[in-house]
């Protein structure tokens, strides 16, 4: 039991957390449908270490949520609701195996991945790497969620930011030996950490996906060097970066320059499978009269190959970001601080 906690240290993942051990199984499995994975690791391993605490804790977690709770007894959460089960029963299996990779939720283990580094502010994590192998920074790395990832990796010196991300990268699975010998390092320095089980913690993804929080400064001199060393990883890890779905991210002013270097053909042909956002957000941006004869075309269109629809919608991300290269149009990204003004 963690005795001392108090409602004033809570951050809001960890109140969450703990509404949801208290809710239980059930609705756990129908939250996590619709978090992002990396919400869901988070709230994971505090369901882990919040399952039990101190009453007043918990009341005033769930006065929160609900007007009044009365209880005479501390919560015990036994029952852990976060299992396996859980999670591939509200994501499916495939989104499971990624979340749970970064996790080991064997009996008596939960926690005992990585995770203290999390305690760890950036600047003393980035200072302590600097001495390490851009091997294990990059094991480490890939232990901290993308925006974690950016801070740590932006305090870095040049010459070393690009040789991690490419470890990073190329990481597949790493043996428990592997993460064990890691962990004996940080425990003198940082905290005391124990071995995960054998996960995929690297690829291209995650590198995106924090290059996608990093300010654009940054994300440029390390995407130069990338191709420098490795111009195909670089080219795998851009086309992950943008994707057609975010063109929601461009401001109406970007959309209708993006519109004015697409063909009409290429347009009707990249909408066919597009989500009613993207369509809502093409259409808005065009006249009353091209919006409305797009749209009758694309309810008379007949069949067309996937791979044709794909190709289209490629034409038209490598044009957003050519107009992003060249200053033209704004693709929002990171966090608030980033946000346009």
């Amino acid at each position: 039991m963690i005795s001392d906690l108090t409602f004033e240290e809570l951050k809001g993942m960890e109140k969450a957390a703990i509404l949801l051990n208290y809710l239980g199984e059930a609705a756990a499995t129908e939250l996590f449908k619709h978090l992002e994975d990396s919400d869901i690791r988070k709230l994971i391993n505090n369901m882990h270490r919040l399952r039990t605490i101190p009453i007043d804790v918990t009341k005033r977690v769930l006065e929160e949520y609900y007007e009044k709770v009365s209880e005479a007894e501390e919560y015990i959460f036994s029952k852990d609701v976060a299992t396996k089960e859980t999670i591939v029963a509200a994501v499916g299996e495939e989104r499971a195996r990624g979340i749970l990779g970064h996790l080991n939720l064997t009996a008596g283990t939960a926690g005992r991945t990585l995770e203290s580094l999390e305690l760890v502010d950036a600047k003393s994590l980035a200072n302590f790497l600097v001495s390490e192998h851009p091997q294990t920074i990059a094991v480490i790395l890939a232990h901290l969620e993308p925006e974690k990832k950016c801070e740590v990796l932006k305090r870095m010196p040049e010459s070393l930011q690009a040789e991690a991300v490419l470890r990073m990268a190329n990481l597949d699975y790493i043996s428990p030996e592997l993460i064990e010998e890691v962990d004996k390092v940080l425990r003198q320095e940082l905290a005391t950490m124990g071995s995960v089980e054998q996960s995929q913690l690297g690829g291209v993804q995650p590198v995106a996906e924090m290059l996608n929080v990093m300010d654009k400064n940054t994300e440029t001199a390390i995407m130069s060097r990338l191709e420098e060393k490795d111009p195909i990883l670089a080219e795998e890890i851009r086309k992950l970066m943008f994707v057609f779905e975010d063109i929601i991210k461009i401001d109406n002013r970007g959309i209708q320059a993006l519109l004015k270097e697409i063909p009409n053909d290429k347009l009707l042909l990249a909408l066919k499978t597009a989500n009613d956002e993207i369509k809502d957000k093409i259409f808005k941006n065009m006249s009353s009269r091209a919006a409305t004869l797009i749209q009758e075309d694309l309810q008379s269109m007949g069949p067309s190959k996937l791979s044709d629809v794909e190709g289209a919608q490629q034409e038209i991300v490598n044009m957003a970001r050519k107009l992003e290269a060249e200053g033209k149009i704004l693709i929002a990204r990171g966090g608030a601080e980033d946000a346009l003004v």
